[in-house]
């Protein structure tokens, strides 16, 4: 019964997510950041003369000497963004759009002004995988950075429980009581969605630096997307949607997905990995 009801939703609404008028009920965030070099070296080690290569690799190599598990990654007050990847879905929790913002020049001032406007001008919900801790940060600090106006933000997401943002590590993991070991990328393998396949988010400095922008946007969509099937599923929990109804706009957004590759070529490699 559920299977022919999804093909009759299909065939009847084949790509329907994007109809006129629909609201916008959320924002699936998910970003990727590079460490940035000039300011590094002018906090960190002002009498030093160093290039702003030197002064990171300096600072990762003291990173990897302090953390537990030899991770280099530096913290989120000295990233600048250079990718962020928004979905955006409908209050029937159905896709409307997907979008790298400032494709295909990916400048950080640029994604971080068209972030802020976005977030202005739909007055959604913002959901994220751990976007408490990394990722509002670090666009809260660039809009600091560039100037930007965030001000229906700033007035509505400074309470955890109960403001304008889902992080979904931080409800998933009972406020951080729980260790939530694998994260997105166990969830998203969970129910059968692709998770990380060729890269990981320790690479992204490298390909900034062969200047690989397109990649790192393309994965970056990659975790939005899972990010967004995650928070179907979770909803499910919640009892906002029954399991039928999950599978159903699940089905619908594979049929959109697909519907894009044509325009969106990483899409196909997203699909292929996808193993329902």
């Amino acid at each position: 019964m559920v299977s022919s009801q999804i093909s009759a939703e299909i065939k009847a609404r084949r790509i329907s997510a994007e109809a006129p008028g629909a609201a916008t009920a959320f924002l699936i965030l998910d970003t990727e950041s590079i460490p940035d070099g000039q300011l590094i070296s002018r906090v960190k080690y002002p009498d030093d003369t160093l290039t702003p290569e030197a002064a990171i690799e300096r600072a990762q190599i003291e990173a990897r000497e302090a953390s537990r598990d030899g991770s280099d990654f530096l913290p989120v007050t000295y990233q600048v963004p250079v990718a962020a990847c928004v979905v955006r879905v409908a209050a029937d929790f159905t896709i409307q759009a997907v979008t790298c913002l400032d494709a295909p020049m990916y400048r950080s001032e640029e994604i971080v002004r068209k972030f802020w406007i976005g977030v202005a001008r739909y007055k959604a919900k913002l959901v994220t995988f751990n976007g408490r801790g990394f990722d509002l940060p670090l666009l809260e600090l660039a809009a600091y950075r560039y100037g930007c106006a965030a001000r229906d933000h700033f007035y509505n997401s400074r309470n955890r429980y109960n403001g304008n943002h889902i992080d979904l590590f931080d409800w998933l993991s009972n406020y951080g009581a729980c260790r939530l070991t694998g994260g997105l990328n166990l969830l998203a393998k969970l129910i059968g969605k692709p998770g990380k396949m060729e890269l990981a988010g320790d690479r992204v400095y490298a390909l900034h630096r062969e200047g690989r922008a397109r990649e790192i946007n393309d994965y970056c969509m990659f975790d939005t997307l899972d990010t967004y099937f995650v928070f179907l599923r979770t909803r499910v929990l919640t009892g906002e949607l029954t399991l039928d109804h999950e599978k159903l706009l699940v089905a619908r957004a594979r049929a959109w997905l697909e519907s894009k590759a044509g325009e969106m070529a990483a899409v196909k490699q997203y699909l292929d990995n996808w193993v329902d």
